[in-house]
């Protein structure tokens, strides 16, 4: 492994590994339940749009306020499109964009490996908390 200073990120890349990196604040964002969830739900729907109160509903858990700031920053980054209806009151839709729909699949990855290892995860919190954990084997 090389050093930040030693590392020569390629053009238009980020470097993870320095602390100054936006890397770091996007992969906060899109690191959420949240927005793997809502990136699921939209991809399930591309290329139609879902309306706020169907993915509120789809993301069982979510407040009306967590869901729309997850919908205002996806938005912000270019991850999804919002359309309103003048409406009373207002309809407002949500579709991916392609950079959202090209998070779908990196996503359904992490989403499909916490589902498999889950059980495995329990388990080794459950012997953490009973002070019986062994070590890792190498």
């Amino acid at each position: 492994m090389t050093s930040p200073a030693k590392r020569a990120p390629e053009r238009g890349r980020g470097d993870l590994f320095d602390p100054q990196c936006p890397t770091r604040r996007l992969l906060d964002r899109i690191g959420t339940k949240w927005t793997s969830m809502a990136v699921k739900v939209l991809a399930e729907a591309a290329p139609d749009e879902v309306r706020f109160a169907e993915l509120q509903r789809r993301m069982a858990g979510i407040s009306q306020k967590m869901l729309s700031s997850t919908l205002q920053g996806m938005a912000r980054d270019g991850l999804v499109g919002r359309r309103v209806e003048p409406t009373v009151p207002p309809r407002v839709y949500y579709r991916l964009t392609p950079l959202g729909l090209s998070l779908e699949e990196p996503l359904a990855m992490v989403r499909a490996w916490a589902e498999e290892h889950m059980a495995e995860i329990d388990r080794a919190n459950q012997l953490s908390r009973t002070g019986r954990e062994g070590s890792a084997s190498f």
